[in-house]
């Protein structure tokens, strides 16, 4: 018999809380299979068999466990169960059991073999009366909740449902329910960060707008080619972490920040970027994105972000960025005030992307804007150096040709 421990994953923690058996109590488990994931105040990770037996389980989900506490056992003497019949059978016709499930689910197909038919709102059956009125009426059958035998509407859920406009299905009138949570470590790590940062930088924001017409342009134009040549989409991302690396190295007070009484500078452009994950908010890095073309901060992106809702992320892949970006545009956010990602000392929010009408030329013309803001620690960035930066993060997203200099190509030529 042998313990399974909860791993040291940092000097700072000292407790991870158990969120879920991916292998149950009496199950056998290979060598290096997963059996647990555990989550830290900073990131979530998996727990593996160290031998091959029979699981265990000492924890419950839910349990905050210490470091070095024993979370399992595994009898190691335990023999290995022999293969079901169903399981040999499938892979005697040349395919294990396990890939059969998935190609049949991969193609569509339910395990039982039958036609899969999705549930929808008009599968759900009605009584003559209740169904005339629905069609006299054009009420939506998922808004109507069903009480008649075997889920079927009957004449008084129809009239419930007009009488009651805009209430959710399953959702008592006048309910006053109540629950309550436990706070992950995780949420409790970005609550305390967040107070830490209101407290302990002297945070302003400056705002600015940008014309997006040109890069929309050229994502048209490209984005299939873009797309056929490195495999992901050509999206706003790499446009911006672009713009702000040539920024940040015109202005390094904004890819600083303070440590103790020193300042400390960046030569690189580490850009953090928040991701909103099924745990709470994360900020993964991409780092040196400054040498990055705009193909692999496109892929980095994609790789981060898909860690990220899978609750992938090492520690490492968090730790360590110079600045940060955040979109709350994909949300719909038209205007906010971003907050620092200490222990940075600026942090860059783009929002929603909408046609306004704009002056230019002394013509009235249409355009697609967005708003950009940026909060700054006014410790180390002074008020010029903030608004230039974003001046400059403007500059270079309205022209996106001086994205490959860093400057205007005509410029560039003629060294001016």
């Amino acid at each position: 018999m042998i313990d399974i421990k909860v791993p040291a994953i940092g000097e700072s923690i000292s407790e991870v809380t158990l969120i879920k058996w991916l292998k149950h109590d009496g199950d056998y488990v290979d060598r290096d299979e997963v059996i647990a994931e555990l989550e830290s105040e900073k990131a979530t990770f998996e727990v593996n068999a160290e031998k091959a037996g029979t699981l265990k389980t000492l924890g419950k989900e839910g349990d905050t466990l210490k470091i070095g506490q024993v979370l399992a056992n595994i009898d190691e003497t335990a023999a290995k169960p022999a293969a079901k019949p169903e399981e040999k059978k499938s892979a005697s016709n040349g395919m294990p059991a396990a890939a059969k499930v998935v190609s049949e689910k991969a193609a569509g197909v339910p395990e039982s073999g039958k036609a899969a038919s999705p549930a929808s709102s008009s599968d759900v059956k009605a009584t003559p009366v209740a169904a005339a009125i629905i069609t006299d009426k054009k009420v939506d059958k998922g808004s109507i909740i069903p009480s008649g035998a075997n889920g079927k509407i009957v004449k008084h859920d129809v009239l419930e449902a007009l009488s009651n406009p805009g209430r959710l299905p399953g959702k008592t009138l006048f309910g006053r329910d109540v629950r309550k949570e436990k706070m992950s470590n995780l949420r409790k790590t970005v609550s305390r960060r967040l107070v830490e940062a209101k407290n302990t930088t002297a945070m302003l924001t400056t705002f600015n707008e940008v014309d997006m017409t040109q890069v929309m342009a050229l994502r048209s134009k490209y984005k299939d080619k873009f797309k056929e040549k490195h495999g992901v989409n050509l999206g706003f991302m790499s446009f911006f972490t672009k713009a702000c690396c040539y920024a940040l190295q015109e202005w390094p007070a904004v890819n600083a920040y303070i440590d103790g009484e020193e300042i400390v500078y960046h030569d690189y452009c580490d850009i953090s970027i928040a991701v909103s994950a099924p745990k709470g908010l994360v900020v993964p890095v991409i780092r040196n994105a400054e040498s990055l073309s705009m193909a692999e901060i496109e892929k980095k992106v994609v790789e981060l972000a898909g860690k990220a809702r899978d609750n992938k992320l090492s520690m490492e892949e968090m730790q360590g960025g110079t600045f940060t970006i955040t979109n709350g545009g994909v949300f719909g956010s038209l205007m906010s005030t971003p907050i620092i990602n200490i222990p940075q000392s600026a942090i860059l929010g783009m929002h929603k992307i909408e046609e306004r009408a704009v002056v230019i030329n002394g013509q009235i013309v249409i355009r697609s804007m967005m708003y950009l803001a940026v909060s700054y620690d006014h410790r180390i960035i002074d008020g010029r150096e903030s608004v230039s930066f974003l001046v400059r993060v403007k500059e270079l997203l309205e022209n996106p040709d001086q994205l490959l200099f860093g400057k205007d190509p005509v410029k560039a030529l003629l060294e001016l």
